[in-house]
């Protein structure tokens, strides 16, 4: 799969559109995108007794809406006066619009491993009939604000929004995946269901073979209260630290295209456990 490409081929994958006059910045209407299909190559025309092949079918949409929050954007780093700017983030406090996130020793970007991992989750509830959405467009923009990405998770009405990230601690021996979710709720979404979605992604991820974190949360789930985009959504929502990108085994899991694979297999199987249930 080329890392170079958006990967919206399958159908039911949208992406927050901006508002008019500013392209960079997220809205929270969205927009129907699908890559060109490449041409078929040409062929002779079948023979009298032979059938035409069969139309293309699209797969059963299921109802169920995914709200996709990859974290970070590759323009962040450049516009610090954008991402430091104050915003809400719930429970009464401020927070930065955003952040530039970690990267590897080696200087693979978690924006860039977050923008790949999500595509390829994307892909693949769009193929099981599951409408996507992301909440930005590419990993070349600035933003959106933790508050504009809870902003678009609820107003898609999701059934699940799962933010993706990776982490940067210098911590020896660091490595594993935790997933948060707001802690205490704040509202009805972030308690039971919220509670059930973060249970369904550790478990799925560690049934796929990547362990728990050995120094945040514990078994695999940390509760947080200081995450605006978990704070803010009125939905089923929770965060998914894949691991630590200090690590070196997890720094090169992540830095494969297959290993991105991995994740995105084992994430997009957790979600739709957790849609099917």
């Amino acid at each position: 799969m080329a890392i170079g490409l958006t990967l919206f081929a399958a159908c039911g994958v949208e992406t927050a559109a901006p508002p008019p006059g500013n392209p960079s910045a997220p809205g929270t209407t969205t927009v129907l995108t699908t890559l060109p299909q490449p041409s078929p190559p040409p062929s002779t025309p079948p023979s009298s007794s032979a059938p035409p092949p069969p139309p293309a079918t699209q797969p059963p949409k299921t109802g169920k809406v995914v709200v996709l929050d990859p974290g970070h954007n590759g323009g962040n780093s450049g516009r610090p006066g954008e991402i430091n700017k104050q915003v809400p983030a719930g429970r009464g406090r401020t927070k930065p619009c955003n952040t530039t996130g970690t990267a590897t020793n080696s200087g693979y970007s978690e924006h860039a491993f977050t923008w790949d991992v999500s595509q390829r989750v994307a892909q693949a509830l769009a193929a099981k009939g599951i409408r996507v959405v992301l909440t930005r467009q590419n990993d070349t923009g600035v933003g959106p604000c933790v508050d504009e990405r809870a902003a678009i998770g609820n107003d898609a009405q999701a059934d699940a929004v799962v933010s993706i990230h990776a982490d940067g601690s210098n911590s020896a021996g660091a490595h594993g995946f935790h997933v948060a979710y707001s802690a205490p709720p704040l509202n009805a979404q972030q308690g039971a269901p919220s509670m059930k979605l973060a249970t369904a992604l550790r478990d799925g991820i560690r049934a796929g073979g990547f362990p728990t974190s050995t120094y945040l949360g514990s078994n695999g789930l940390a509760p947080r209260a200081d995450l605006g985009g978990l704070n803010l959504s009125t939905r089923p929502a929770a965060l998914v630290e894949c691991g630590n990108m200090r690590n070196a085994d997890e720094a090169a899991a992540m830095s494969s295209e297959e290993g991105r694979q991995q994740y995105a297999a084992v994430i997009a199987k957790a979600i739709e456990d957790y849609l099917a249930g």
